[in-house]
């Protein structure tokens, strides 16, 4: 095997994904090591998932008869992840720390240590596939388009794909549980992990107050009138449903309330009915902090299309690039556009990058 003398270091999660990443990987004929991430310290007293994360890893590297080694990257994590996930939730925004985290921590601190304990490549169960092209490294979509993973991965620069390996490129969700339980991986149906990693199962709300001052406020509907009140107006975006506590409206039919628009100066939360009401839609966007891939001269115009957050419809459009920032115009509404969100642009399946949205654009 032209792999036999090749090392990976495989960023073991204790998911099933990583698990049979590196299981592939073995099967390859590459030496395989495995290494935790610790990127979260937690207060004492607090349950740590991580550990019986850390745990399952160390039980599959135990069965696939390959080292783990265990790194603290919860400072880094601190400084270059979760100090702007705090600014950006004071200014208002929805921030999403995994894509700092895929750009700051496993592609930059995972990847160094690495090379510093002899790997050649490094692997993660990202559903993601790389390609070569003139030495470029083209970050394209997955075989499975509903687990594809590319949105949380287009700040990484193409050169720190590299040395990368994205095992599951070409493979289901399905397929890697089923290669899971055929050899009796202790992980092969554990839940799959949702939401912010530091903060797992726990109350974002009971969270953040940990470390932001809220104050209560209104909540108002299209019209102006008061309708309910909110705890503070930074732990609202747009589309949101859960949390709102507002009904028995007078003159108002039974029917969700979902918020449209928030005001941090006022500390008021926008509402109105209807899961597609107008307010709710949006024809286009500001994209600010545009980061590419790979090195380009940023055109004027380019038709491509745009993804707004994570499984999200990836939906053809125009963007219109300047100095200051890109306007893009979709072809279709796209609802609950949440300032601070990424958006990320697509052409013929390659991730060509993204910025972060400025505000949504209305006809």
């Amino acid at each position: 095997m032209t792999n036999i003398n090749k090392t990976v270091v495989v960023g073991m999660s204790g998911g099933v994904d990583s698990s049979v990443a590196a299981y592939l990987l073995q099967k390859q004929g590459y030496k395989v090591q495995g290494l935790f991430m610790q990127n979260w310290q937690n207060e004492p007293g607090e349950v740590c998932t991580s550990e019986v994360d850390f745990q399952d890893a160390s039980k599959i590297c135990d069965q696939l008869n390959i080292p783990l080694h265990k790194a603290n990257f919860s400072n880094e994590y601190w400084d270059r992840v979760f100090k702007e996930f705090l600014s950006e939730h004071e200014k208002g925004r929805t921030p999403n720390p995994d894509i700092l985290c895929n750009r700051e921590i496993k592609f930059k601190s995972f990847l160094d240590y690495a090379v510093k304990i002899g790997a050649d490549h490094i692997a993660t169960g990202h559903y993601a596939k790389i390609e070569n092209r003139d030495n470029q490294f083209i970050l394209k979509r997955s075989k499975d388009l509903n687990k594809d993973q590319t949105y949380f991965l287009h700040e990484v620069k193409g050169r720190d794909f590299a040395k990368c390996i994205f095992p599951l490129e070409d493979l289901s969700k399905l397929e890697v549980r089923e290669i899971a339980e055929n050899n009796n991986f202790i992980n092969h149906d554990k839940k799959d992990s949702v939401g912010i990693c530091f903060i797992g199962e726990r109350n974002l709300r009971d969270f953040l107050k940990r470390f932001i001052k809220f104050q209560t406020g209104d909540i108002k509907d299209q019209d102006g009138n008061k309708v309910g009140n909110h705890p503070g107006a930074l732990l609202f975006t747009q589309g949101q449903r859960q949390g709102l506590n507002v009904g028995g409206v007078r003159d108002k039919p039974e029917l969700p309330w979902y918020v449209f628009d928030k005001s941090i100066e006022r500390n008021e939360v926008y509402v109105c009915q209807g899961e597609f009401n107008d307010l709710l839609m949006s024809q286009g966007l500001i994209m600010e902090e545009m980061k590419w891939i790979n090195p380009t001269i940023a055109p004027k115009k380019l038709d491509c299309e745009v993804q707004v957050r994570h499984r999200g419809k990836a939906v053809k459009c125009v963007a219109n690039f300047n100095d200051k920032n890109v306007k893009i115009d979709f072809s279709e509404s796209i609802r609950a556009i949440a300032p601070g969100q990424s958006a990320v642009l697509y052409k013929n399946n390659e991730c060509l990058g993204g910025g972060i949205i400025a505000k949504a654009l209305k006809d």
